[in-house]
This record gives C-alpha cells, structure tokens and sequence, in this order.
C-alpha cells in the first residue's frame, strides 16, 4: 500500500482552500461597498456579484490558465489564405469563451446609464483577480471610448458606434482602443506628429496619416486616435481626437496596417502593435481644439481609474494565494502563518490591498457624483487630484504585494505552471507603467496644485473627512494624520515654490499625499466598521497603516505590541470568506 507524499497532502490542502467565489471571499469589499450604496441597495446587486465571483473563480480563471501557454499568445495573421489584406489577430478559442462570459456580466452594458460606476468596478476588481488576461485593458479602453462619445461626440456618431461599445453580447460587442503613444512622443504627447487632412468627401471624414508606436486592443473595433489637422499648432492645444473605425460602414477595411505585434513583459493575453495609417478615415470627437482635453480628461483619466481597480484586483489575488498558502504549507512543525516575518508579509500585503481599496473605491463613489451632475467644484478638483495620484499608489503598491506573496510562497512563487503570481508580477508591471508612468503621475499632481490651486481643495476635503470621523476608538489615528498633514504642508509649499525641487521631490510628495489620503479614507471604514460591524478588525488595521506610513521615526523594534499585532492581523482565507489566524510558533 501506498501513501500520499505529506508534501503534496499540503498543496493539495492549499488548492482545495483557495476562493471557490472572489467575492464571497473578500469580506472588506462587501462591507466597503455598503458604506457607497447602501444596505437597500445592496440587497438588489449583491446577487449578481456573488454569480460574477464564482464565474472568475471557476471559469474565467481556468479558461486563462490554459490560454496562457505561450503556444496559445496572440498571432498576427494580415492576410487570410486567398491574400485578402484583414490585418487581423488570432487568439486561442479560450479568449472568445472568457469573453462571453465577462461582456455577459455587464460590465459595459452599465455605462448605458449613468451612475452605475460602484457597480462596474466591482465586477472589474473581481475579474483582475485573474489579472489583466487579455480583456482588462479592452473593458478600460472601451469604457473610455464610450464616455468621449457620449459627451462629446456628434448625434451621428453616437448613434452609429456608441451602441455596439455598450452590448452584452461578446460575439456582438465592439472593443475600443486609444492609440496615444508616437514613437517620438512617449509621455510627451505634445510632440505626436500623425497628421489629420480635412475631409474632400466620404461624408466629412478625415484622413489620418503616420504611425502609432504603442496600440493595445489592436483587435478592436474602433480605435481613438490623436492627430495633428493640418495647420494647427504645435504642441497639446494643435492636436485634435477622432474615431477611426476599424471597418468603414460600408464594410471595408480601413487604411491602417499592422507592422507587428509588441512582444511584452506582461499582459501577453493582450494585442499590442505598431501601426501605420496610410489614409485611415476619421471623424472628429468633440472639437478639433478640445482634442487633448477629451483624450486626457475623459479617456485616459478613465483608464487611470480602473488601473486602479485593476490593481486592487491583482492585490486581492496576491492576498488570496498567500494566505491560503501560508495557512497550509508546514515547515518545523508549524504552518508558516504562524511564524512573525511571514506574518508581517501578509499583513502588509493585507494593509496594502485594503488602502488601495479604500481610495480606489472613494475616487470611484466622486466619480459617479461628477457623472451624474452632483459634483460641485471642490470636488471635480478633489477628482482631478485623485485619479491621478491613486493610480500611481495603487500601482506601486500592487508591486510590492504580489512581490511578498511570492517570497511567502519561496521557490515555488517564480514558477510559472505552479502559481498565477509571476503573471500578475509581470502585469503588474506593465500597469505601473502605462496610463501615466510614476514619474508623470506625479508631476501631474504637483504641476496642478502650482497651476490650478487645487492644493487648497485637497486639505480641505481631507480635513473634512477627517472631521467626520468620531469615533472615540480611532481619535488617536485621527490626530497622527491630521500630524501628518501638518508636516507635509509646508514641504509641498516649498516644492510649489521651487520648480527644481519639485522635479527632483514629486514622487516623495505625492507617495505622501496618497498615504495620508488612504489612511483617511480607511479611518472613514473604520468609523463604520465601528457601528455596524464590532467584531471587525478594521480599526487595528488602520493603526497598523498608520504606524508603517505616517509616524514619524516609528520603528517596529521599539513596538512591543509588533509580534501579537501581526499575529491579530494575519489573514487566513478559505472559499467561503476569512478568518484569522491565533497561534505563533
């Protein structure tokens, strides 16, 4: 007879205990999106997104899984087998069948009417639990596409191309692109140089002509596009935005070719190429002279919000492999949970996701304020400062979870066929880096609170916020942000006052500012975790945030409470929601 090797008993143990359904699993989410909708509310959606987690855990996961075999990536096919130019891309049948099922969701059907964003980015949180796989970034762009269109594109257009960005049905669905990025022009769009030629005929369309460096969704089925009209200035107020159909109404390809597919580090699932247009016909959104406003304020300010959803997602499922992992793998007799640095790799990792979440989740509640028309003018600043700031946090951060998940996991951890946590290191990457690189993000910021003054919007909500939280538990965290703020004041002045030293201190401000902004956002949780959830343990965590980011000199070796604190805090999930664990080596 033969036994079971004990090690493998243990993963085996581990597999079994994964989330057999994301969202029931992730209890901070549930109570998160009570406080932004509401009980009553809750009771009509949260259905739909307990069906939605399951399908991530037990379809979309697994249909991934396969596709990511490096047999199964993108191809390039330009012609088909009679020599008719298509410039198309071939995926795995995988790719169609995870896209049925998301598009099915809702997930874009929902921006058919406004005020439904808490409900789309929790379907989008919950489907990057498998990371970007090939349809993120598409729902990102789409969603983008069709918020320009909406506000600013013409009745025709509408009316032709924004119904078919908003079905249900995959097989019927149109995705979206943006094509930004020119081989000179990078981060500096001002320097893009594809060129726009005013319309002789094809019903007022535009030709476009030049090449594109950096096009994701090159499968879509419209692209939104910068160029330059003839005539125009230079730089960002000479460029205008257009749509440009991948298929003329009458059915023809348009003039754009494929050079080749970009061989990434991650988001393999995703298309991405060089293109060349070569007369692609186009027609404007919006105005010629507010193109750079549409695709910056509306379009990529949209990517940038879900970014940061997205990576929230990808924190959630570097939580989820850890912990479970942690709970089963013995080693010296123990399950290494129990041991103190693999408890302060989770609940790091832990505090991480859970800040990312309630910033994430706060910018997504203002921006449904701002879509529905409520928002007043402190707030689209407070929005402004926000969308970018968050995802530049959220990114980073994501980084640094998925790279302790992995050291939890050790050797194991860089194994591609044994882990999902070296695609999400990889993808993790590639969202830190596109939508805004770190360095531009935080620029951006510093840069608006010297030009438009939002600085003075920010401190005020902050402190509002902050104003609103009284419960007696958490006045100690209360006043330590409130120091906090205090001390970075002054720092951001002198940066406003010194373009120098802006330059050369952005990061480290803004790191600041989104670790203060967090910490309140998390302390406005916590207050109701306080009222309606007492056993809850958000209040320790956000002490614990507190301490790691904002105290000044705060050194765990001077913390007796440093040993039994990780050990209250670690987390231990299994399929039907958490738990924590008690017991130290």
């Amino acid at each position: 007879m033969t036994h079971e090797h004990p090690g493998r008993v243990q993963l085996q143990a581990w597999e079994a205990a994964k989330p057999r359904n994301v969202y029931a699993a992730d209890e901070n989410l549930q109570h998160v999106l009570r406080i932004y909708v509401g009980e009553d509310r809750m009771e009509a959606i949260e259905p739909h997104f307990h069906a939605f987690g399951e399908t991530v855990a037990s379809v979309i996961d697994p249909l991934l899984r396969a596709d990511y075999h490096p047999a199964h990536h993108p191809r390039l096919e330009r012609y088909t087998h009679l020599g008719e130019r298509v410039e198309a891309v071939a995926f795995h049948p995988n790719h169609a069948e995870a896209g049925r099922h998301i598009w099915a969701s809702g997930i874009m059907a929902l921006q058919r009417e406004p005020g439904r964003l808490v409900e789309q980015a929790t379907l989008f949180y919950l489907l990057c639990y498998v990371g970007e796989g090939g349809h993120a970034c598409p729902i990102a762009c789409t969603a983008g596409l069709a918020r320009a269109l909406r506000w600013h594109g013409s009745q025709e257009l509408r009316d032709r191309y924004l119904p078919p960005l908003l079905e249900e049905d995959y097989d019927r669905a149109h995705r979206g692109a943006q094509f930004l990025t020119e081989v000179q022009g990078g981060s500096d769009v001002g320097a893009n140089i594809v060129r726009a030629e005013p319309p002789e005929d094809e019903g007022g369309a535009w030709r476009l002509v030049g090449e594109k460096w950096f096009c994701s969704v090159i499968d879509a089925d419209q692209f939104l596009m910068t160029a330059r009209p003839l005539g125009a200035p230079e730089g960002t107020r000479g460029l205008g935005c257009f749509l440009v159909p991948r298929r003329l109404p009458d059915g023809r390809l348009n003039r754009f070719f494929i050079r080749r597919l970009k061989e990434k580090l991650g988001t393999r699932l995703l298309a991405t190429a060089e293109v060349d247009f070569d007369g692609a016909l186009a027609w404007p959104i919006g105005r010629l002279d507010e193109g750079y406003k549409i695709a910056i304020g509306v379009v990529l300010n949209t990517s940038r919000w879900l970014n940061a959803v997205a990576c929230a997602g990808i924190m959630w499922r570097a939580l989820a492999e850890a912990a479970t992992f942690a709970a089963h793998r013995t080693a010296f007799g123990h399950p290494i949970a129990a041991y103190p640095m693999v408890q302060e790799h989770l609940v790091t990792i832990r505090a991480l996701h859970e800040a990312a979440v309630a910033s994430t989740f706060y910018l997504t509640a203002l921006f449904n304020r701002l879509e529905l028309g409520l928002a007043d003018g402190a707030e689209r600043a407070f929005w402004r400062f926000l969308v970018n700031a968050n995802k530049y946090v959220t990114a980073v951060d994501a980084g640094e979870a998925v790279h302790r998940a992995i050291d939890v996991l050790g050797g194991n951890g860089t194994i591609e066929d044994f882990s999902v946590l070296p695609r999400l290191y990889r993808d993790q990457l590639v969202l830190e880096n596109w939508e805004g690189t770190p360095n531009v993000l935080a620029l951006q910021v510093m840069r608006d609170f010297a030009r438009l003054e939002i600085g003075r919007h920010v401190w005020r909500r902050l402190d509002a916020l902050l104003d609103g939280v009284d419960e007696p538990r958490l006045q100690a965290e209360v006043r330590a942000v409130r120091a906090a703020m205090e001390r970075l004041r002054p720092l951001v002045g002198q940066a406003l006052s010194d373009p120098v030293h802006m330059q050369a201190h952005a990061r480290r401000l803004v790191d600041r500012l989104m670790r203060v902004t967090q910490a309140t956002c998390l302390l406005r949780e916590a207050a109701w975790a306080c009222r309606h959830v007492p056993s809850a343990e958000k209040p320790d965590l956000v002490a614990f945030y507190v301490r790691r980011f904002l105290t000044p000199g705060y050194d765990p070796l001077d913390d007796e409470t440093w040993a039994t604190t990780l050990t209250r805090l670690t987390p231990a999930l299994s399929k039907g929601g958490t738990s924590h664990m008690r017991s130290q080596p």
